[in-house]
């Protein structure tokens, strides 16, 4: 049985990137090969794929998802928007003293207002609103809205942020959280990696505010995941078909790419369209499509230290991690980056 204690190590709070570094491809790249350590530069990273290999991307756009205002009794109340359902509707985490209850009625940054239509979620942790009179909501956060940086950032997000917390490639509006991973990507090094014959596809998974919520069970197994929206193209499907034709490595970049990618293959094949999913890869795991996963180093006891565990084998990463805070590595978001291989036999 799998615990908690199994995924936790210490990590000094130093070392927790609060801002992002230079430039976008100035981080350290820890490439980790079974018990094999390397430590790289991330501009450096075209050195280590091939011509044939494909890199997925997931091309999702944080939205300002952060809002204060006042419930109708006039206490103050916090909004973390989960995900935007349609232009009226959205599901939100509430922080306020008292929970507003079904019904009511509450007031974002002077601006709009929304109705309280209940709980959801699979532990009812998040709240169903619906926008009053007219407007859209994608328009209304991104206008009142504050980038929602994560709970270990300690800084409120400035105007760095607003470029340096979005991908370069971000298009489809819907994410709560950056896929982090992708943020040491710039669009040189991306044309560097199409002239030397790298394939590029994308994604899409919109992340949600779930992705911090932490474990709160002891036994690994009895974890429940929160679900994410994502889309796969048909040219994704194809390109992954292409590379392994030709003999190349499908290199997911970040867990969310992973994420999709995995459960889009749960039935054996790729499938391409919309979907839900609220996969949890844990050790055991049989991956189906990715060979390497491009990634930030992540929190103690999360989710996805799980996945990358299970990706790369659980003694592997406990030995990466070691090594990342001996050499102080920067971790979390604006952290740095590791470059991991598929261990099939991982335990």
């Amino acid at each position: 049985m799998l615990t908690l204690d199994d995924f936790d190590f210490d990590l000094p709070p130093e070392l927790i990137a609060q801002h992002p570094a230079a430039e976008r491809t100035a981080s350290r790249l820890l490439h980790v090969d079974g018990e094999a350590l390397f430590d790289r530069q991330f501009a450096d990273l075209p050195q280590w794929l091939k011509a044939g290999d494909l890199l997925v991307f997931n091309d999702t756009k944080v939205i300002k998802a952060r809002l204060f205002g006042q419930k109708e009794s006039g206490g103050q109340i916090e909004v973390m928007i989960e995900r935007i359902v349609d232009r009226r509707n959205a599901v939100a985490q509430i922080r306020a003293s008292k929970s507003p209850k079904p019904g009511s009625r509450i007031v974002l940054e002077n601006a709009f207002s929304l109705r309280v239509v209940g709980r959801t979620g699979a532990q009812a942790e998040f709240f169903a609103l619906e926008l009053e009179g007219d407007g859209d909501l994608y328009a209304l956060t991104e206008e009142h809205g504050r980038l929602p940086l994560p709970p270990y950032i300690s800084h409120a997000a400035e105007v760095e942020d607003e470029t340096r917390y979005q991908t370069v490639y971000a298009r489809h509006t819907g994410a709560v959280a950056a896929p982090t991973a992708g943020l040491h990507f710039d669009e040189a090094m991306l044309n560097t990696l199409r002239e030397q014959g790298v394939e590029l596809a994308w994604l899409t998974l919109h992340v949600g505010a779930g992705t911090f919520q932490p474990v709160r069970v002891h036994n690994v197994a009895e974890h429940r995941m929160h679900s994410e929206r994502f889309d796969i193209p048909q040219a994704t499907v194809d390109a992954v078909a292409r590379t392994r034709a030709r003999g190349g490595r499908v290199i997911a970049v970040g867990t969310t790419s992973l994420r999709a990618l995995e459960a889009a293959a749960q039935s054996g094949e790729l499938r391409c369209g919309p979907a839900e999913t609220d996969i949890f890869i844990t050790p055991g795991h049989r991956f189906r499509v990715v060979d390497r996963l491009i990634t930030n180093f992540h929190l103690p006891k999360s989710t996805l230290l799980m996945l990358v565990s299970a990706f790369a084998g659980c003694a592997t990463i406990r030995a990466a991690y070691r090594h990342a805070v001996a050499q102080r590595y920067r971790f979390f978001s604006y952290g740095d980056a590791m470059l991991l291989e598929r261990d099939d036999h991982a335990v």
